[in-house]
């Protein structure tokens, strides 16, 4: 089969435009593992439904200060004895009743008690809406945390790597010395033994990335099958940071305590219990309401008489006999109507019995069990509550401000030092490796200067990324973002 140039063109356009995508598709940099926890966190989603929550009881708050509107119906058959609901005369037949209704009412004063109610939720609202930023912020600082871990995991395995490439060279130049007879068999085994103990630490490397990444996944709720590689920036040491001598915790403690949503949320709690106690105090008050309402009524089998004009019958009946001629009968005549019976129909028994109401009810609370007092105590102590919170959330704010900004510069000051160590380590190794080679100096004092060195680039590596986390928390402290 052959295939027209152009459709090949388009072919060969779209596989590489695809394999850029596949080789991108499993990169991930600090700020796509944070878009991406934004949407799929399980704990941000359970925020999302607290602050969801939180508006369905405003929505439910305000629409109960709507007049409300009910209807009522009931039907069924009454057996034996009974008064019938719509003739109201004693019946002793099975008889099917039947009612509708439709009630309506409207509070007219009620101490503001709802209105109270609604601004407590309204409040309460705000408050789910920072406590959602406040998540929203904390996964930042989780995601860089855990991001930061896998790079220098990242980097361990590179230098413990380089450590079994370098022991490895070492060990194949004894070899030969060895063969030579230049140098004992002894050093051989010592080196093979520092080659075992690197290649020991390299696996250990290896697995910290596999653990880290698996925690970035669980923190993402990413599938762990899912292809993961971090990547790294250009230059993570060149990562601009704030400057520590010109940065007081004072002055951080106060850009946080205007832009913290955890205290932003402490303020909108207190207020949310504040407009509580003024709607529990307003429950204890009478209370004003508008009724009105509308019902009927229908029985089944009923029956009534109708009168027809001028159609009358005549009875005669016998009244007695007179004293003078007992054997004569006295008859009296009388007229009646004709009464004619016929069904008493659905829509005449419900136009008949159709009735209206309408009324003021003023109710007022003179004992019930000091429910609505202890309401009252109840969230009095809520209020207090809060402020507690709020106060000992303020304290605990100060209290890390300062915290970060004297870890930040610990792990400043440790930072240069190791970077110091590492220094004079490649020095005292780089002079131990020339005596080495003629013969100066021992594989185990050799062994120990290397092993030095290792130490010393892990102990830098780790302080850098130490350095950089805590400089980027105090940033979050004062910014509320971090950027890597």
């Amino acid at each position: 089969m052959k295939f027209s140039p152009a459709f090949t063109a388009l072919i060969v356009a779209l596989v590489l435009s695809v394999r850029p995508a596949m080789a991108q598709e499993g990169e991930w940099t600090y700020q796509r593992c944070y878009e991406y926890a934004l949407s799929h966190n399980l704990t941000l989603q359970q925020s999302v439904l607290n602050k969801r929550l939180a508006e369905l009881t405003l929505k439910v708050d305000r629409m109960s200060m709507l007049p409300t509107l009910l209807g009522n119906g009931s039907a069924g058959y009454i057996f034996g004895r009974s008064i019938n609901i719509t003739t109201n005369q004693f019946d002793n037949k099975a008889t099917f009743n039947a009612s509708l209704g439709l009630s309506a009412g409207a509070d007219l004063f009620g101490w503001f008690q709802k209105r109270n109610t609604v601004a407590s939720s309204k409040y309460e609202v705000y408050a789910q809406n920072y406590l959602l930023e406040k998540a929203r912020n904390d996964m930042g600082v989780n995601v860089a945390n855990a991001f930061l871990q896998i790079l220098l995991a990242g980097e361990q395995v590179k230098i413990s790597r380089a450590q079994v490439d370098l022991s490895k060279a070492q060990l194949e130049n004894t070899k030969k010395l060895v063969l030579a007879g230049s140098v004992p068999e002894s050093n051989q085994a010592d080196l093979e033994a520092q080659l075992a103990r690197d290649s020991s630490t390299l696996v250990t490397a290896e697995n910290a990335v596999i653990l880290r990444t698996l925690q970035m996944k669980a923190l993402l709720n990413l599938g762990f099958e899912v292809p993961f590689d971090t990547k790294i920036p250009d230059n993570i040491a060149a990562v601009p940071v704030i400057n520590l001598t010109e940065t007081s915790p004072e002055m951080v403690f106060s850009s946080a305590l205007s832009i913290q949503p955890q205290y932003r949320s402490d303020e909108m709690r207190v207020k949310s219990a504040d407009k509580t106690l003024s709607a529990a105090k307003g429950a204890m008050y009478p209370r004003l309401r508008a009724n009105a309402g509308a019902d009927t009524r229908l029985a089944g089998g009923i029956r009534y008489e109708q009168y027809g004009p001028d159609n009358f019958v005549t009875y005669v009946s016998s009244i007695g006999f007179p004293k003078s001629n007992p054997l004569d009968t006295v008859f009296t005549y009388d007229k009646f109507n004709n009464r004619a019976t016929r069904k008493y129909t659905v829509g005449r028994q419900l136009s008949d019995n159709f009735g209206q109401n309408i009324g003021i009810t003023l109710s007022f609370p003179i004992f019930n069990g000091w429910q609505l007092r202890g309401q009252v105590e109840r969230a009095k102590i809520d209020l207090e509550n809060r402020k507690l919170t709020q106060d000992i959330n303020r304290l605990q704010l100060r209290q890390d401000v300062y915290t970060a900004h004297a870890d930040a510069v610990g792990a400043y000051q440790k930072y240069l030092a190791s970077i110091t160590t590492e220094r004079a380590s490649q020095k005292a190794f780089d002079f131990a490796t020339k005596r080495f080679e003629v013969g100066l100096m021992n594989t185990v004092e050799y062994v120990t200067t290397q092993t030095n060195l290792f130490k010393a680039q892990i102990e830098r590596v780790s302080a850098l990324y130490d350095y950089i986390f805590k400089v980027k928390l105090l940033e979050f402290y004062r910014d509320q973002k971090i950027t890597l």
